[in-house]
């Protein structure tokens, strides 16, 4: 993928798997039974999660499927799938280090593929025409859209007060300037959108959506300060030396906002694109 000059390198999310775990908020147990009725899963057939991050939707999905597969290229984040899936007790999930552009990579054939707050960091037309490929007949693609490192505004009263986020959006940039950084490169202008003409130029129709409600969800501080480091624009290794300094003053940051360290999020509602072969 390129957008203004950016290239993918392999230290897009360098160091920000175990962060990934506990700063994002898990994808909820409804969303799973909505897929499943959407695509009447039955414990058969083969999932392929392309880009599956520490198996967040992999593993919420393993028990709807005989198979699933999660490839992604950061051996960071396979390794954390890997722990999460033995402590959790799934056996039937293979996690490959491979980038998406590296498909088929003679993996097979897969009822589902889903792509999960990943899709924009890949040559989209060549990974979604690949994966087309690899879907047997009645097959679908799963595109999940999802923001789950903060939640949104609310003007609802919440149990707790929510996390600082602008002030946190500041304080990033104070340290590694105002410009969007990812990997070895920088995003001004962000990832790139209108995926649904790269999934219709493929072959693809639809897509027919469904809608999971936002939350709302109590976070620590210890849980916002891995979100920050879960980012791949706030990965752990761009702060370089000042990483510590930037961390204190981060939870500092968090004890002024509120000193119980207890915050509550409005997360952002859900909505899933089923593309039909």
């Amino acid at each position: 993928m390129s957008e203004e000059g950016w290239h993918w390198d392999p230290s897009l999310y360098a160091g920000s798997a175990g962060y990934y775990t506990r700063g994002r908020m898990p994808y909820p147990e409804v969303l799973a039974e909505a897929l499943a009725t959407a695509l009447s899963l039955d414990g058969s057939g083969r999932l392929l999660d392309v880009g599956c991050g520490p198996g967040s939707l992999t593993l919420l999905l393993a028990d709807r499927f005989e198979q699933v597969v999660g490839i992604d290229a950061d051996q960071g984040m396979i390794d954390e799938a890997c722990r999460l899936a033995a402590e959790d007790g799934i056996r039937n999930a293979r996690w490959v280090r491979l980038r998406a552009e590296e498909l088929p990579a003679e993996l097979g054939s897969f009822t589902v593929a889903t792509f999960a707050q990943s899709f924009h960091w890949m040559d989209r037309p060549r990974v979604a025409a690949t994966v087309r490929g690899m879907l047997s007949t009645g097959g679908a693609c799963v595109h999940v859209h999802a923001t789950t490192h903060q939640g949104v505004r609310s003007t609802s009263a919440l149990p707790h007060p929510q996390p600082p986020h602008s002030a946190i959006t500041e304080l990033v940039r104070k340290y590694l300037g105002p410009v969007r950084r990812a990997g070895q490169g920088s995003l001004p202008s962000g990832t790139v959108g209108n995926e649904a003409a790269i999934y219709r130029a493929a072959g693809f129709t639809g897509p027919c959506r469904i809608e999971v409600p936002g939350r709302v969800v109590t976070r620590v501080s210890a849980d916002v300060v891995a979100a920050v480091f879960s980012l791949s624009s706030s990965a752990p290794h761009l702060f370089g030396r000042a990483r510590a300094e930037f961390e204190a003053e981060l939870r500092q940051l968090l004890s002024n906002a509120n000193p119980s360290g207890v915050f509550s999020e409005q997360a952002r509602e859900i909505a899933v694109d089923i593309w039909r072969l």
